[in-house]
């Protein structure tokens, strides 16, 4: 993904923890800090304080997801 180069290494572990957790438990991340619902196929959450990762289902019959967005809170196409 082209958005994740350049970002410190924390915030892609967390990044890689995320997409594990999406892969294991599906779109929907309560445990990640401040998780939203951004639309009824979108969605939210923040790597650390300054970076956010946005997510969409693309298909929920064959389950495809996709990280549409990584990068920091005040750039994110909410």
């Amino acid at each position: 993904m082209k958005q994740t180069i350049g970002l410190p290494k924390n915030v892609l572990e967390n990044l890689e923890e995320l997409v594990l957790d999406l892969v294991k438990l599906g779109p929907i991340q309560n445990e990640w800090h401040n998780f939203s619902k951004l639309t009824r196929e979108r969605f939210h959450c923040h790597l650390n304080y300054r970076y956010v990762a946005i997510w969409e289902i693309l298909d929920k019959e064959i389950r495809i997801m996709e990280v549409t967005y990584v990068g920091s809170r005040e750039g994110a196409p909410y």
